[in-house]
Formats: C-alpha cells, sequence, structure tokens
C-alpha cells in the first residue's frame, strides 16, 4: 500500500502553516564538510544528532553501506562537487556496526530480483555482456575496512585535492558512539582508484581484443 496520500497531505499542511521557515539555509554547507553515509532509517535523525549538525551545516550522501564503489561513479562525482562547486573543505564516510551490507551475498539479491518478476534472461544478459553482478551486488565483511577503503579510493582519486582531510568513522546504530577507523588520511593505504583504472583498462582491452577476433 503505498503512502504517497498521506505524505502529499502533510506536504499540502507543512507549506499551508510555512513550517518549512526554520528549516530556510542556503545551498553551501555551513560547517563546510561534506558527509558520505548508510541509508541504513536508524541514521535518518540519530547521526545529524550524535555529530551535533543541524539542517545546512553539512552535505549529505547516502548509499547502501556508505561505500565508494568506483572512482568515476555518482557518489564520488558529489564528493568533487560538494568541493569544488559548494565549498565543502573535509570529507567524512561514516559506516555503521550492523550493516546490512555485511556479509551481503549477491546469489540472495538476484534471488529476489526473480521472486519480484526479473526474468532470467535479463541476468543472463547482463552477465554475458561482462557486468560483474556477483561482485556489484556483494557486500563487505568487516565494516572498518570498507570505510578504509572508501576513504583510499576517495583519497587516491586523480581528481581529489590533497589539501583536504578525509576521516572515516563507524557509528554505533543504537547509541550513536562514533569510533574513529582513519583519521585525515588512511591507515593502511589500498590501491583505490589506481586499482580500479587498471581494471577498467584491462577489461577495455579485452572487449576490443574479442571484437577483433
Amino acid at each position: 500500500m503505498s503512502n504517497i496520500n498521506e505524505i502529499l497531505a502533510h506536504n499540502r499542511t507543512f507549506v499551508k502553516e510555512k513550517q518549512y521557515v526554520p528549516f530556510q539555509t542556503t545551498k553551501y554547507p555551513d560547517r563546510k564538510i561534506v558527509i558520505l553515509t548508510c541509508m541504513d532509517t536508524r541514521l535518518l535523525e540519530l547521526l545529524p544528532k550524535a555529530l551535533g549538525i543541524r539542517n545546512g551545516d553539512a552535505k549529505v550522501i547516502k548509499n547502501a553501506g556508505a561505500v565508494v564503489s568506483h572512482p568515476f561513479g555518482s557518489i564520488m562525482r558529489s564528493i568533487l562537487l560538494a568541493i569544488y562547486e559548494l565549498r565543502a573543505k573535509e570529507v567524512y564516510v561514516i559506516g555503521h556496526h550492523e550493516c546490512g551490507m555485511a556479509n551481503l551475498k549477491s546469489a540472495n539479491v538476484l534471488e529476489s530480483a526473480r521472486r519480484f518478476g526479473i526474468p532470467e534472461q535479463y541476468i543472463k544478459t547482463l552477465s554475458d555482456a561482462g557486468i560483474d553482478l556477483n561482485g556489484w551486488l556483494t557486500g563487505f565483511s568487516s565494516i572498518e575496512e570498507s570505510i578504509a577503503n572508501s576513504v583510499s579510493m576517495i583519497r587516491t582519486h586523480p581528481l581529489f585535492p590533497e589539501s583536504v582531510p578525509v576521516h572515516g568513522l563507524v557509528i554505533h546504530p543504537a547509541t550513536g558512539q562514533l569510533d574513529v577507523v582513519v583519521e585525515g588520511e588512511p591507515i593502511l593505504p589500498k590501491e583505490g582508484a589506481t586499482a580500479h583504472l587498471n581494471s577498467e583498462a584491462s577489461h577495455l582491452q579485452t572487449t576490443i581484443e574479442r571484437g577483433n577476433e
């Protein structure tokens, strides 16, 4: 059952009564920070409270697991735009304990897709096209390692400025307690963007070679 009617009714009241006034601010983050965090429902209000930030203080980007999975995906683009266009000067990558991405298996996700009516042929076509569905839909085994890797991915990006610090933290979804994984720079630098660029180049070369056969 959809919530759209209830949401629209609330919105009409919200606008009519000018309840938006306390939230008005500019597009530039007052605290000059950009946060990448998880889309988990428990963090919706807990995370800002635990960090002491209010509306207008930060640019907040969310996805499953607070993961930067590709150097030229939408997450990395949003981080760069926050810095170069929106005056952010600090990056925080904040994952959380008990994350749904922990130990996520691609087979389970694909089986759910089939139950939703996605034809097996679609899945096969994507796989045949060279898309690594298993890698794309597989989670991580350690939230700390995942956060450190995302921090490294950001820091090693060729368009990311060295002057901007990147921090990695893990928050407890019940208490809001923050634990630092990386402060300023990766503790153990990973291959980050370089490995992905090499992988992309290798995949492209393989595709070209196949096309010439």
